[in-house]
């Protein structure tokens, strides 16, 4: 495992992965340094943003060249902003609950007995293997999005809930799998799925392809003032609103996103990108608390997340919309027995080792409580037992 006098001070081992922030004052700006990245390395992963870029290198060879680009754009890295969200749960029977989130999500098994999503957007999940069954309901289920036929392909038998979206896995862990749909009823967007986000997944045939679409596609996002996610993986290009931001409550611009959808599509098909439109995910966490204020309070601290705009909504995120939304709904307060009981899931935030303590810090400041301690990880409580366990470093 590579250290920092070999990668420099740009990079930090996120989750195993070199991983490094530059930061940028525009899409277009960041779309110049993903394609010197990508032509590195068609391996290598990119996630655009309209404030930076998030590099994760295949290689730590090429760590060197990657900052001296940067710094000859300009760019300047901040280790400082990286973190890494992703859900553990704990089970009993861990082979039946992996073989139902598989379906679930479509994910990829890891060495380590959990699944990981292939294209490196959406959380991890970990299965831990567990000797303390916990019969009732989590206060922690996934929401998750894929386009209709890969729901219907996931086969979960009959779904519950007042939307008729809801499943859980052997051991009574929720999801809420929900089928995507068409973004708009137009040609124009044919490509685009709304799931959560309005997402287009383009594969590409070469490097120079997917730099021409990426370049393309940050042109027109600047040129419409939308900040889109645009996501460079082997092979890919995902283009991404961002959740709900396809709506102008949501995204309160002067932005028709239908409109900036179509040229987006038309760009990519005009330079021979093809639409690949099983692929859209999202996913994101959903608690119940009995006091919503203070359980949300507790998590934009400990993640540094920011409040959505729109009255009447407890939904908060990543600001670089790096890491999955977080929402909160109201737990009946006569649900006492749900409330004591401690979660079968909980949430794991790997952050750089020199900033874990910082962090731990504020998260105790915020209402948080040491549950127990290793090296480089601590397992804290929010102020409803609702556990985050922080790791510094790999």
């Amino acid at each position: 495992m590579p250290d920092m006098t070999e990668t420099g001070t740009d990079w930090r081992l996120l989750d195993g992965v070199l991983t490094g922030w530059f930061e940028a004052l525009s899409l277009a700006e960041g779309a110049a340094l993903a394609g010197h990245v990508v032509d590195l390395s068609a391996d290598n992963l990119v996630d655009l943003r309209a404030t930076g870029l998030r590099v994760r290198l295949a290689s730590a060879d090429q760590a060197e060249a990657v900052s001296a680009y940067a710094r000859d754009l300009g760019l300047t890295a901040d280790p400082s902003a990286l973190q890494q969200v992703g859900v553990v749960l704990d089970a009993v029977d861990a082979a039946a609950v992996r073989g139902f989130w598989q379906r679930v999500l479509a994910y990829a098994p890891t060495d380590d007995g959990g699944l990981t999503d292939p294209s490196r957007r959406d959380p991890a999940l970990r299965i831990r293997s567990s000797t303390d069954p916990r019969p009732l309901r989590n206060r922690l289920h996934l929401d998750v999005g894929r386009p209709a036929a890969a729901v219907q392909r996931a086969d979960l038998g009959s779904a519950t809930g007042p939307y008729g979206v809801c499943h859980a896995d052997p051991e009574g862990n929720e999801v809420d799998l929900v089928p995507g749909g068409a973004l708009a009823e137009t040609a124009e967007t044919a490509d685009w799925q709304a799931l959560f986000s309005a997402v287009a997944c383009y594969r590409v045939s070469s490097a120079t392809q997917q730099r021409e679409l990426v370049t393309a596609a940050a042109g027109l996002a600047a040129a419409a003032g939308f900040p889109l996610l645009i996501d460079l993986r082997p092979g890919l290009v995902i283009i991404d609103s961002g959740k709900d931001q396809w709506e102008a409550d949501a995204h309160g611009l002067e932005v028709d996103f239908a409109q900036l959808a179509g040229r987006v599509q038309s760009a990519a098909r005009e330079q021979g990108a093809t639409a690949d439109p099983g692929l859209p995910r999202f996913v994101q966490l959903f608690f119940d608390a009995a006091d919503v204020a203070a359980v949300r309070a507790f998590w934009l601290t400990a993640l540094g997340y920011t409040e959505d705009r729109r009255a009447g909504a407890t939904d908060i995120y990543d600001p670089r919309r790096l890491n999955p939304v977080i929402v909160f709904q109201e737990l009946d307060a006569s649900d006492a027995e749900r409330r004591r009981q401690r979660n079968r899931s909980h949430v794991e935030v790997a952050v750089p080792a020199e900033v874990a303590p910082a962090r731990l810090a504020t998260i105790l400041a915020a209402g948080g409580t040491v549950l127990d301690e290793s090296a480089n990880r601590w397992r804290v409580a929010d102020p409803e037992g609702n556990e985050l366990v922080i790791v510094g470093g790999a």
